[in-house]
């Protein structure tokens, strides 16, 4: 909610406090102040002038010379816009003024003729383009006639104004008016509001004869009011009007829809014009739409409607999406004459469905959905009547047009008042919290234990005792509030075992060389079910009412967000990338309602594993680099002799350089490329991945931790070069050797594979080091050769091997 300071004096007296001081005061009682900005921060000797001459240059046809009073000189100036005319009253930078972008306007000659300073744009004063009135949006901004010659300008643009920038929360609700807000600064500033008073010239006419509602959707739309007004001139709003408009964000268009944007603004209660004689009908039907119904709103769109949705009808055919956007059919253009205002109360679940499922945030939506006053439905639509009748020119007819319940009763909390200390931790007295809360408007009445707080309609936030602790604890200032200590006994706070080793798990992948990354569990339907563990289901869990369609479906793999991480990262020519992510995947069962929540641990690695140094190349990522890693972690976890590897085809990762990860046999992730494909289409160097059911690792038994002295007698060292099926996987020799040679045998280490000249097509030979040790004594040649001769025998039984001569 942009918040004009200027706009606000209207209502509170804000004699002195200081922008920022204000903006710090908010922060204080709970609104969050984001921005505060000053837009003629910056610009300089701009003033207003009127063009008394404008002629054609004459050696440029689009250029005129203008010759312009600033009201203590005549200058020249060139003006290339094109509606320049003379007897305009216009914004002009003097020689050495400074403009938007702190471009500093000096004397020139365009074209052979001299410029004294610069007519300027709202675009050339930083105005936001979207911002600028149509009818200035492609030349110079002319003031009205009332403005006088040489004055400073920024004054008249409302450019020595500020603007707070208010973060609405659902709790906040009721400051996304200006009233609202001018109730709040007036509760923290103890200072009275003033509040506008509408008087509508009605005619002797009866509205009524001229339409009538009908609703067909009461459960939705509790009530539904309109007013008749005849005789409209449209036309420019008022400079004030606009200019506060643009200050909220919002563009002017015209008077009649001005006006009930700014009244939006002022009251926080949307309302819509129709243009009555194009509306095609003196009935009002509000209904729910019909499934497939369509309508063309004010953006242009074509939209498909629901039967959940709420359109307003002339009893056929829907005129607008109620609470949303009107349509093209009955909008209001230049021709129109007679308006129906409406002014209605939806239901904020309907309207934030509708809102979500048609992608159409709109101001009158957002209030919708957080709530809104019901009982200052009227006095809205009152205050936009009385506005058009003032600059529309309209005759407004008597009475309004109305279905359903107007006003409902405020709201009535009882508590004891002590409580209120009891939560804050202060001593105030009865007439403190009473004094306090009648600050905010409330009504207080107060007994010896109790007090009765009659809460106006506009705090719709407020209803149960709670929420009034929170509102004295806010205004009567959470810093003022005694510091005390905690009474009563400490728990010590500490880990839990799977926390300390997820933590443990985490701290090693950071060793490693990866960096964490945190990514959305929402994605795409399609990459919901890629590069997952296990197979998965065609049809993930998909949200009901995504964000996008790129949040849509909860994931069953961490890597396709990975992958999406790291095109990121080459986009920005950073080719080294190596993460990882410990997060929860969300597998579908069948016969289940919702999806099982699994733990994995995921990792993506491109491009060199380490720089270029003095010493020698820098080393690139492989497959053997991220099997390193992972082995490394199950070796942490004490589970490196259940762990097995072996190879493996999978959808999206290059065959031949792919593993099936298993624990105890069962499979509990992978490791590889990615396919070329993949990598190709995008546009990824070559990239190493892996994913873990990291769950079922954290979970296992982890025994406790055992020390040993240093060997004091001497080991022994044997190698062995076995020539295998080129198929064979080393690790299944690995376990053979180390089950073989137990318990003499201390480690076993593969250093060489080899395969060509004197070794066959269909094999390789695979050298190991083995040490044998005996931490008691020293080993014998012959001890040490007969158990290096079994292993020997073990693997040739098992797996056909030889030794390699």
């Amino acid at each position: 909610m942009l918040v004009s300071y200027k706009w606000l004096q209207d209502y509170v007296d804000l004699e002195g406090v200081s922008p920022d001081d204000l903006a710090d005061k908010i922060t204080n009682a709970g609104i969050e102040v984001e921005h505060v900005t000053y837009p003629g921060e910056g610009l300089k000797g701009l003033v207003i002038g009127q063009i008394e001459s404008c002629t054609s240059h004459p050696q440029a046809e689009k250029l005129r010379l203008c010759n312009v009073n600033l009201g203590s000189e005549t200058v020249q100036i060139v003006c290339g816009a094109p509606n320049v005319a003379a007897g305009q009253k216009v914004i002009v930078a003097t020689v050495g003024a400074r403009i938007g972008g702190n471009k500093k306007i000096k004397r020139a000659k365009l074209r052979g003729e001299e410029s004294n300073g610069m007519i300027c744009s709202l675009d050339e004063l930083g105005v936001k383009s979207d911002l600028v009135p149509k009818e200035y949006a492609d030349g110079i901004y002319v003031f009205d006639d009332d403005v006088p010659v040489g004055a400073d300008a920024l004054p008249y643009l409302n450019l020595d104004d500020v603007i707070l920038d208010l973060d609405i929360l659902i709790n906040s609700a009721h400051c996304m008016n200006m009233i609202g807000v001018a109730h709040e600064v007036a509760a923290i500033l103890d200072r009275p509001v003033r509040m506008p008073h509408p008087e509508v010239p009605e005619t002797d006419e009866a509205a009524a004869d001229r339409v009538n509602v009908t609703l067909a959707a009461a459960e939705k739309v509790p009530y539904y009011g309109a007013r008749m007004i005849e005789g409209i001139k449209v036309g420019p709003s008022p400079r004030w009007m606009q200019l506060r408009l643009m200050a909220a964000g919002i563009r002017p268009i015209s008077n009649v829809v001005d006006i009930a944007n700014y009244v939006m603004l002022e009251y926080g209660q949307p309302l819509h014009t129709f243009d009555f004689d194009a509306f095609g009908s003196n009935r009002v039907l509000v209904r729910t739409a019909r499934q497939g119904e369509n309508i063309q709103t004010l953006d242009g769109q074509e939209r498909t409607l629901s039967s959940e949705d709420i359109v307003i009808t002339n009893g056929r055919e829907p005129s607008a999406i109620a609470g949303v956007m009107g349509g093209t059919r009955s909008e209001v253009s230049g021709e129109t004459k007679k308006v129906l205002l409406e002014a209605a109360v939806f239901d904020p679940i309907s309207i934030r469905k509708t809102a979500q499922r048609l992608q159409l945030r709109t101001d009158a939506s957002s209030r919708y959905e957080k709530g809104l006053d019901r009982n200052r439905v009227s006095s809205a639509a009152d205050r936009a009547a009385e506005l058009m009748a003032r600059y529309a020119g309209g005759r407004i007819l008597k009475g309004i047009v109305e279905q359903g319940e107007r006003e409902v009763p405020e709201r009535v909390i009882t508590m004891p008042w002590r409580k209120i200390n009891q939560v804050l931790g202060a001593s105030l007295s009865q007439e403190d919290i009473k004094a306090t809360l009648e600050r905010l408007g409330f009504t207080v009445a107060a007994e010896e234990e109790t007090i009765r707080v009659t809460v106006p309609s506009r705090r719709f936030d407020v209803s149960i005792p709670e929420d009034l602790v929170e509102e004295v604890g806010r205004i009567y200032g959470y810093n003022n509030l005694p510091a005390t200590l905690p009474e009563g006994t400490s728990v010590h706070a500490a880990l839990t075992p799977y926390q300390k080793i997820r933590r443990r798990t985490e701290q090693l992948m950071e060793s490693a060389g990866l960096f964490q990354a945190y990514t959305y569990s929402l994605t795409t339907g399609e990459k919901a079910t890629a590069l997952t563990v296990k197979d998965s289901d065609p049809k993930p869990t998909k949200v009901v009412w995504p964000m996008s369609e790129e949040h849509a479906a909860l994931r069953q793999s961490i890597i396709p967000q990975l992958i999406d991480v790291v095109k990121y990262h080459m986009n920005r020519q950073m080719p080294d990338v190596r993460l990882y992510e410990i997060g929860k995947v969300f597998l579908t069962k069948e016969g289940c309602a919702r999806p099982e929540e699994e733990e994995h641990l995921a990792g993506v690695l491109t491009g060199r594993i380490s720089e270029r140094g003095w010493e020698g190349e820098p080393e690139a990522v492989d497959f053997f680099t991220v099997k390193g890693i992972l082995e490394e972690l199950s070796a942490s976890l004490a589970v490196a002799d259940r762990v097995a590897y072996t190879s493996a085809e999978r959808d999206g990762l290059q065959p031949g350089q792919t593993a099936d990860i298993l624990l105890d046999g069962e499979i509990i992730g992978y490791l590889g490329a990615l396919h070329p494909q993949l990598q190709k289409d995008a546009g990824l160097n070559k990239t190493y991945v892996f994913e873990v059911a990291i769950e079922s690792l954290l979970k296992q038994d982890q025994p406790d931790i055992t020390y040993r002295s240093l060997p004091r007698f001497p080991s022994t060292t044997r190698d062995m070069a076995l020539v295998v099926d080129r198929s064979l996987p080393a690790s299944d020799l690995y376990r053979v050797i180390r089950k073989t040679g137990a318990p003499l045998l201390d480690s076993v280490k593969l250093f060489d594979v080899y395969e060509g000249e004197h070794v066959s097509e269909n094999e390789k030979s695979l050298a190991f080091s083995l040490i044998y040790l005996d931490p008691e004594r020293t080993l014998t040649d012959d001890e040490v050769s007969a158990v290096h001769e079994r292993i020997i025998k073990a693997c040739k039984k098992q797996f056909g091997a030889r030794l390699r001569g």
